[in-house]
């Protein structure tokens, strides 16, 4: 439970003149105490969550979108809409908390001088890279894809029947990608 200071309790006894506001100025610290021991704690919460961020010239960084930029500059707007877009180099650091980014353009309104809040670290990972592969398309606009092995099997049961199920790999996905069909569609 939380302590509470009561500036005037209920007593027989009457404070006047410097009595008073000598009992006043206690409570007044005692208050003052208590907001900074609370500031302490909420300090030391926010200092463990904290990290120091700090970007090299060269580096590359994503830009943040914010909403009213979304709006203005990029089309889209809603819950899918991206809220980082492309990595852009960082051409110059301009004091502790702002770089200068080199931008396309597409983005000559906006001033080319960022927070560094409004920057992400961009760390290049092939493995982020989809590679396309050759598809034919129907004339119906679909494509026929084959399962290249099974995987595992089980038996669901349902209320009153059971069905058999393969989990199948695609020929053109990765294991993480094998989906689960009934035994049934895989044999037609």
């Amino acid at each position: 439970m939380q302590n509470t200071v009561v500036f005037s309790e209920l007593s027989e006894s009457k404070l006047v003149g410097t009595n008073l506001i000598h009992d006043m100025e206690d409570k007044l610290w005692i208050i003052h105490d208590y907001l900074k021991a609370t500031l302490d704690l909420q300090k030391s919460y926010a200092n463990l969550k904290g990290k120091d961020i700090e970007f090299a010239v060269g580096d590359q960084v994503f830009l943040k979108v914010s909403p009213w930029k979304k709006v203005l500059q990029f089309d889209r707007k809603g819950k899918l809409s991206p809220r980082f877009i492309k990595p852009y180099e960082i051409i110059e650091r301009i004091g502790r908390v702002a770089y200068r980014l080199v931008l396309p353009p597409k983005l000559k309104k906006i001033h080319n001088i960022f927070h560094i809040l409004m920057l992400r670290r961009y760390r290049s990972d092939p493995t982020y890279v989809i590679t396309p592969c050759e598809v034919e398309i129907q004339p119906n606009l679909s494509y026929s894809e084959e399962a290249v092995k099974i995987l595992a099997r089980k038996v669901k049961e349902l209320r009153n029947k059971r069905m058999s199920l393969v989990k199948d790999l695609w020929n053109r996905h990765g294991v993480e990608e094998a989906t689960w069909e009934t035994e049934e569609s895989m044999k037609s």
